[in-house]
């Protein structure tokens, strides 16, 4: 299925505009990080307190959720515990003591649900040391993740082809986490997820135009002069390819994003800027890398 036939658009000649749009977005994302001290981490990294609550009826996790949130607890993390009637919510310390906190947490959920009386099953600190461990796995599974990449795409293709890859990788990978930080949304365990998955969507998109490249440059007797033009052509060749793929991964995504729930909004949205940064480094980052490197050397 092909929605784009023979289209001819000059991406490789208008591949400067897309270093600057891409130099700008990183810049801003940079520079919010340095702002906001880095990633703002949410309670599965930060550690905080933990109130378990049994009511006495059902309860809707979406009314505890704007309930907290009215009153400046909406970093809290709530969820069902056992039956449809225990809560379990996870919020910072910030400064306060566990039995603070509770009393807090008691006396908001008595305000938003005088109909539904509860009782404090516990109350304890949990410690951030899972987080810390969980960033340190995320870490390493990027570095040995681009060092495998690096080293599949020079036996595959070439050296230089790795290096436009695992620069658009980090592309993604830092817009993605400027965004959040720009809009204060915090970084979760879900959150890491969707960034390891953005690294191996972008990783895929890009695989698809080299091997095209490749192809096209075998036909072509790999002449230097004509690798503009060979490149921009296996681009459109894979064009539709790319779109119906990302078209339909974001259809997906949305619906996770509008009718996910809250859990899943925020994976989703990681997801959704992944895959537009993802499409869009793959044309206007990792491919036209590979010409100026093989042109300027030529």
């Amino acid at each position: 299925m092909r929605f784009f036939k023979d289209t001819n658009i000059e991406f490789i000649n208008i591949r400067k505009v897309g270093y600057g749009i891409s130099v700008a977005l990183i810049a801003i994302a940079i520079i919010s990080l340095v702002i906001h001290g880095g990633p703002k981490y949410n309670i599965d990294f930060t550690g905080g307190t933990l109130v378990h609550l049994k009511f006495e009826n059902n309860v809707e996790i979406q009314s505890l959720r704007s309930a907290l949130a009215s009153e400046e607890q909406g970093n809290a993390e709530i969820k069902h515990f056992g039956g449809l009637n225990e809560i379990s919510i996870r919020t910072m310390d910030e400064g306060n003591t566990e039995a603070e906190i509770s009393i807090v947490i008691e006396n908001l959920i008595q305000k938003a649900l005088p109909d539904n009386p509860f009782v404090v099953q516990r109350v304890e600190k949990v410690g951030p040391k899972i987080g810390r461990e969980l960033i340190s796995q995320a870490l390493q599974a990027v570095f040995w993740s681009m060092l495998l990449i690096l080293i599949y795409i020079m036996w595959r293709f070439e050296f230089k082809f790795s290096i436009g890859a695992i620069v658009a990788l980090l592309h993604d990978i830092i817009i993605t986490l400027g965004v959040f930080s720009i809009f204060d949304i915090e970084i979760s365990a879900p959150i890491i997820a969707a960034v390891l998955t953005i690294v191996g969507y972008s990783l895929n998109d890009t695989i698809v135009v080299y091997d095209r490249i490749r192809e096209n440059l075998k036909a072509s007797k790999k002449n230097i002069a004509e690798m503009p033009a060979t490149v921009n052509r296996s681009i459109n060749e894979t064009l539709s390819r790319t779109i119906v793929t990302s078209g339909t991964t974001m259809i997906v995504v949305l619906i996770l994003y509008f009718f996910g729930g809250e859990v899943l909004k925020t994976f989703a949205l990681a997801i959704i800027i992944g895959i537009v940064i993802g499409t869009y480094s793959s044309i206007f980052v990792a491919s036209p890398i590979v010409v100026d490197w093989k042109t300027k050397k030529a």
